[in-house]
């Protein structure tokens, strides 16, 4: 007689596929929702540990907990608090070397007895480090041997079999953002902070500062109140930017001179040689502080009537420097 057969798996049902992906979803709600309720003293003492540690933020974790530790570490790094990731078992093998007594070490562990880092605990507090616990245990080992325990606990896992590591990890991912940034209100960390830390990445260009695009000094084009039209020209086409800023003695912004006013100058201007720039340029144009973000300038540029340039000024109204669209592209900012 030939060995009984499994059923074959009945594949993807949209009606039950739905109701299991609502019923994952609630669950891992659920989850955070109670766990928001039980912070308490313990999760002040741990960001107040972290904030005045004199060293860096070493995070460790194994298995499904070790991705959710590297996305900590990686979190804290960007959002001011220096911090990296140690492998439990690589830090018995020479990476325990990267821990000082200055440092605080945060070890996740659902079960909180995870062999690798149990044993790691009393070599780390030989180093000196304090140890932040976040287990799903509070009575766990690695919860007791811990200076600070943060209870991750959650009443279920949202796999139907109960096994894989799902509303446990989503607990510990949104305990460990929660910690972050509280630590990043704490430090004051702004937007610039956050920009500095993103140079590469698209969050790094929509914080980008019209400083950090706009050309300056003698790139900047600009010719003095009472210069000729020849001058005008001479000083837009040398600059390659198709205008020329007018300014007064202080550098203070009196008006711009484009291409279009060019084009408009030929058609109404008799004597384009004895012209003066102040007769045939845009007084009062639109200007931008370098402070401002870069994506801002798009909006600006893009407010009718439309322009490809912009001057930018200081408080005072004085030149700074100044913009093309083209540099907004080539930055990456649109």
């Amino acid at each position: 007689m030939s060995p009984p057969t499994s059923p074959p798996p009945p594949g993807v049902d949209a009606g039950r596929a739905l109701v299991l992906a609502r019923e994952v979803l609630a669950t891992e709600a659920r989850a955070i929702d109670r766990l928001a309720g039980r912070l308490d003293a313990s999760f002040v003492e741990a960001a107040r540990r972290i904030h005045d540690c004199r060293g860096r933020v070493v995070v460790s974790g194994l298995g499904k907990s070790g991705h959710i530790a590297r996305k900590l570490a990686s979190t804290l790094a960007s959002t001011g608090t220096p911090a990296f990731f140690v492998h439990p078992a690589e830090a018995q093998h020479g990476d325990l070397g990267m821990i000082t007594a200055d440092d605080v070490v945060v070890m996740l562990s659902n079960s909180g007895e995870t062999g690798e880092l149990v044993s790691l605990v009393p070599h780390v507090k030989r180093q000196g480090a304090a140890i932040v616990a976040i287990t799903g245990s509070p009575a766990s080992s690695l919860a007791s041997a811990a200076d600070v325990h943060l209870d991750a606990a959650v009443g279920a896992e949202a796999c139907p079999l109960g096994l894989a590591p799902t509303a446990s990890t989503t607990a510990a991912l949104a305990l460990g953002d929660a910690l972050a940034l509280v630590l990043l209100d704490a430090r004051g960390f702004s937007a610039d902070d956050f920009a500095r830390s993103h140079p590469g990445g698209a969050l790094g260009r929509r914080l980008l500062r019209v400083a950090d695009v706009m050309r300056t000094g003698e790139a900047v084009p600009s010719v003095a109140t009472g210069a000729t039209l020849p001058e005008a020209i001479a000083e837009m086409s040398a600059k390659g930017l198709g205008m020329t800023a007018v300014v007064d003695r202080t550098r203070r912004v009196l008006g711009i001179f484009t291409d279009g006013d060019l084009r408009r100058a030929v058609s109404r201007v008799r004597d384009l040689a004895a012209a003066r720039v102040d007769d045939v340029m845009t007084p009062a144009p639109r200007t931008i502080g370098a402070d401002r973000l870069a994506i801002d300038c798009v909006a600006w540029m893009e407010t009718t009537p439309k322009v490809s340039q912009l001057l930018v000024v200081d408080a005072q109204g004085a030149l700074a420097g100044a913009l093309h669209l083209h540099d907004l592209f080539r930055a990456r900012v649109v």
